[in-house]
């Protein structure tokens, strides 16, 4: 008994301690770039409410999507920073993130505690701590963290009530109902939590049959009418804050559900040394991702509970952890199985982790217990210190980056590096922007100047207006005005991360992450790429070759300007140094998009039908959805082999089936054998803007 109570204390004092390591470590986060977004929507949010529906920008999301997020945690912090004047936007989001980070952990640790007592409740504390990507989204994702808050609670809540002999408390039915809406009233995968209720209901009513021969039909009843009205309950409430969600509750809930299981924007990412789209990544997407990003010492608990599978029969609460055990596979496997649009690792399956962090501290737990002497409880210590030193190791020395963690199954980080993305989230521009607004300060800058980023970074630049930022490409650099460039790694071309290529030569300042550079500061030496690009858009050919010619004896580093060049070139009649030129840009660059459609094209006028063939084949294995490729290679199979030649087009109107010039070449393709048809893909293409 007193070895209880001095668990219980070190369990709330350490759970206390946690709290304020958090949000200490909160002032560490970088700006992502989701929270850009969701901010920014945030407000269209609270404007939609303070103009009482008068002001609809809230509603009209073409590019981001956003109407179809809940998002309430972002509109509820941003509702209490603009009641209490806070200034610091981002700061106060990283503080709530990292509360709510902790809640998550907290709820977990008092789930643990419930099922086996304190001692595991304390080891959900210590996994937590060690883990790297949760810890990192903790600082900064007020929607993924707040919505596995919900999620765990949920579930907790639904075990207690479903699991408990006695009469319901009113303040676990009313937590239970508050923890569903939370979750639905971020994302709609919410909604699982609605199905789980009548899911564990039969369940329960399955084995209750089982167990007395006959079901009590009253009794179940009145459960299955108390469940509708808890659904009920947490369904209105998840929609107070949802503005498109109060256009049509039940409509346009279900529609964003439907979004969101497939969402329509796709991303080209790194996965296994390939840059991919993400709807065509491989079914084993997402739990490779996880395998590769948690420590092994969670994977390790987690199957040694698996071991003491009979210990969990035996203790009566088999129900229960084979109940938590589907909510963690369930998502997963749905997701796999209807192949939704997976991005950015798994950050959008961090709900399941808190019951993975669950489970892998009631297996130590069990392994505790089974180890009765001294000595090998002390060695069970060692192995989970020795299984600890990866991931606690990157922790103290990236404290900015816990997120860009990989374990030990693919080398760590260095080990990932240009196999697998990095710095998605863009974290590393917030680092890399105060390094400039001191370096630009050191040199007492007193003229205006342009700086470009990857991804916007005008709030980190808003106390300067002499600083003028915006957005760019960061393989179109050289077509931009600029004067000092942010940089991150995220969509840098693959030729160049694995041949030390990136950062370019003209980088001031790197940010590492281990030995990774995942961000560079750019000061620029010339602008004459600028200058030619600007008048080979307005036709003066000669003033951009010389243009071109003077910035690649400074800048031979960068593909587009040999692009650029050859483009010049190539209008001077210069045809035969065009294609030199553009064969060096390849030299850079050999999966460089535009030269090789560019090359394609010479060759296809030049009538050397093969290389333009060979050119186009090699675009769309770079890049599949390159779609005027698939039509410019249709064009030159067409009397050789036109079934293939269809074959390709209708590949390409697979992925986009409104892309009009891939159906005008089916028309085409019919036009002579089939005229009926030509006439049905020709009306398709009426139909298309």
């Amino acid at each position: 008994m007193m070895k209880e109570k001095r668990l219980k204390y070190f369990f709330f004092t350490g759970s206390a301690f946690f709290l304020f390591v958090m949000v200490f470590l909160s002032r560490n986060a970088g700006i992502s770039c989701d929270e850009v977004l969701h901010y920014q929507h945030s407000v269209s949010v609270c404007n939609y409410f303070a103009s009482h529906g008068q002001d609809q920008s809230a509603l009209n999301t073409p590019v981001t999507h956003l109407k179809y997020y809940g998002q309430s945690c972002d509109n509820i912090v941003t509702i209490i920073s603009n009641l209490l004047g806070i200034d610091n936007i981002y700061g106060f989001r990283h503080i709530m993130s990292s509360i709510a980070g902790w809640l998550t952990i907290f709820v977990t640790a008092l789930f643990a505690i419930w099922l086996s007592g304190y001692r595991t409740g304390i080891l959900v504390l210590f996994l937590f701590a060690i883990s790297p990507t949760f810890m990192g989204h903790a600082q900064n994702n007020l929607k993924d963290i707040p919505f596995a808050l919900g999620y765990i609670l949920s579930v907790f809540f639904t075990l207690k009530i479903f699991s408990s002999e006695k009469k319901t408390s009113f303040s676990d039915i009313l937590l239970l109902i508050l923890s569903i809406a939370f979750a639905l009233s971020i994302r709609t995968v919410g909604l699982l939590l609605i199905c789980y209720l009548f899911i564990f209901f039969l369940i329960i009513l399955a084995k209750n049959y089982i167990k007395d021969g006959r079901p009590d039909f009253n009794e179940n009843g009145k459960r299955l009418i108390f469940i509708i009205l808890i659904a009920c309950a947490a369904y209105f409430l998840s929609i107070l804050l949802w503005p498109f969600a109060l256009q049509s509750p039940f409509k346009n809930v279900i529609g964003s559900y439907r979004v969101m299981a497939h969402f329509p924007d796709t991303f080209r990412q790194i996965f296994e040394g390939k840059f991919e789209w993400s709807d065509f990544m491989p079914w084993y997407y997402l739990p490779k991702s996880m395998a590769i990003t948690i420590p092994v010492i969670i994977f390790t608990g987690f199957f040694i509970c698996m071991l003491f599978t009979k210990k969990i029969f035996d203790s009566g609460k088999a129900l229960i952890y084979g109940i938590i055990i589907f909510t963690i596979l369930f998502p997963v496997f749905f997701a796999i199985i209807i192949k939704s649009n997976i991005y950015s690792s798994w950050r959008q399956f961090l709900f399941v982790y808190p019951g993975i962090i669950l489970l892998a501290a009631t297996g130590f737990s069990f392994l505790f217990d089974f180890m009765k002497s001294r000595i090998s409880r002390w060695i069970l210590f060692a192995v989970l210190f020795m299984l600890s030193i990866h991931p606690v190791s990157f922790m103290n020395h990236n404290r900015s980056y816990y997120y860009l963690y990989y374990n030990q199954l693919v080398k760590g980080l260095n080990g990932a590096y240009g196999n697998y993305e990095t710095d998605y989230y863009y974290l590393s521009q917030t680092e890399a922007s105060e390094w400039l607004i001191n370096y630009l300060k050191d040199k007492s800058i007193t003229t205006p100047l342009k700086v470009k980023a990857t991804y916007p970074v005008q709030w980190q630049f808003r106390n300067h207006p002499l600083i003028e930022t915006s957005y760019f490409r960061f393989e179109e650099r050289s077509q931009s005005d600029w004067d000092y460039a942010i940089v991150a790694n995220r969509y840098i071309p693959l030729f160049k991360l694995k041949n030390n290529l990136w950062p370019p030569e003209n980088a001031i300042h790197v940010i590492y992450t281990e030995d990774v550079p995942i961000c560079a500061v750019l000061e620029r030496k010339t602008k004459t790429d600028y200058y030619g690009f600007k008048a080979l858009e307005e036709g003066n050919v000669q003033e951009a070759i010389k243009c071109f010619d003077a910035a690649l004896k400074i800048n031979s580093k960068d593909e587009m300007i040999f692009y650029n060049f050859a483009r010049a070139l190539y209008d001077d009649g210069q045809h035969e140094k065009a294609d030199s030129v553009l064969k060096k840009g390849l030299e850079l660059n050999p999966d460089f998009e535009p030269i090789l459609m560019y090359l394609g094209n010479i060759a296809k006028v030049q009538k050397r039908t093969d290389a333009a063939i060979l050119y186009y084949e090699k675009l769309i294995s770079v890049n599949r959805k390159y779609f005027e490729a698939y039509v410019e290679l249709a064009g030159l199979l067409a009397e050789s082999d036109l079934q293939k030649a269809r074959g390709l087009l209708r590949a390409c109107l697979t992925i986009n089936p409104k892309y009009k010039p891939a159906i005008t070449g089916l028309a085409d393709s019919y036009r002579k054998t089939d005229p009926d048809v030509a006439e049905k893909y020709d009306k398709l293409a009426e139909t298309i803007k």
